[in-house]
This record gives C-alpha cells, structure tokens and sequence, in this order.
C-alpha cells in the first residue's frame, strides 16, 4: 500500500509525526499495515468529506481533521466485520456522517461502530484530539497562504494521513500485528 502521495512531501511530514507518536504509546506497530482494500475507497472518501471538512476547518480545524481519523478507524471495522456488505455501501463517508449528523459523528463511531465501553472512548478522543492537533500544528508552520491551491493540498495530505492512522489504529486493536516478513 502506498502510505504517502510521493507528489506532495507534506505527506511524509505528517506520516512519520504520526506513525512516530502513535507507536511510542503503543497503539499502532512500527511496521506500518497494509490494506488495499480500505486505502482504495480513499479517493472517494476525501471527495465526499472534502465539502463538510473544508467548512468546518476554519472554526474547529482540530474537529475537521480528527474526524478523518475517526473515519479510517470505521472503515477499517468495517473491513473486518462484513467487507462484502461495506464495500457495497456508495458512499461510507456519508453513511456515517448521517448517522447523527456531523458534530457528533464520532460519537456514534466509537459508541455503535466501535462499540466502546466509556473509558476507552475517552481515551481514544484524547489520542485523537492529540494527532489533530499535533497535524494542524504541522500544517500551521507550514506557511501556507489560505484559499491557494498549497492550501488545499497540505489540508488533502493531513486528512489522507489521518485516515490512515486511524486505519492502522483500528486493525492494531482489532489483533492486527503488522511484522516485516523475510
């Protein structure tokens, strides 16, 4: 699985922070997983997300990227629940935004996704609300001017990597142990 887009080195900025931090608290492995399955409904994702995520970054950009995160770390239930049944679904970004609507959407993944108890829901929106806010720092000294098209690229790369770790957050609490082979 490509983990980075190669044409925009912010990726690898914010992969490598996040990959680094996430594996010091034990909550992904240090080989980075693989799954095609759920990195090819990205494009689609991001450009039904793109929309409410855009809206809600300039009031509560720390809401706009954890909520990528909450989504990969969905997808990836998904992924391992029924697959055939998810794959199907046409739009899974909306399906689990309408859930409830945007603002609580991660309750409702932790609560009737996830099915986590209280205390582990807690934890996992402060890991989450750490890596949002450790990536819009990133993004913040990047120096980007709003509106331009480097804008918009940095806020894809962040929201990308995002839903990836939260992928790989889930598939590691789901007994997923990602180990080099050979």
């Amino acid at each position: 699985m490509e983990t980075t887009n190669n044409n925009n080195p912010l990726e690898l900025v914010f992969h490598n922070d996040l990959q680094q931090y996430l594996f010091s608290i034990g909550r992904i492995d240090e080989h980075f997983p693989e799954s095609p399955d759920i990195e090819e409904l990205w494009p689609k994702i991001a450009q039904s997300y793109l929309p409410d995520g855009i809206r809600e970054f300039a009031g509560y950009p720390i809401v706009s990227l954890a909520w990528m995160m909450y989504t990969g770390m969905a997808v990836a239930k998904y992924w391992d629940t029924d697959w055939q049944l998810y794959s199907q679904v046409d739009d899974l970004y909306k399906y689990l935004r309408d859930q409830r609507d945007f603002d609580h959407m991660d309750d409702y993944i932790c609560e009737n996704v996830l099915l986590m108890r209280p205390d582990e829901h807690k934890r996992i929106t402060d890991i989450v609300g750490e890596c949002a806010s450790r990536t819009h720092n990133l993004l913040f000294h990047q120096h980007l001017q709003p509106g331009t098209r480097e804008a918009f690229l940095g806020y894809v790369a962040a929201i990308h990597q995002m839903y990836l770790m939260g992928m790989a957050m889930q598939l590691k609490a789901m007994g997923y142990h990602m180990t080099k082979i050979g």
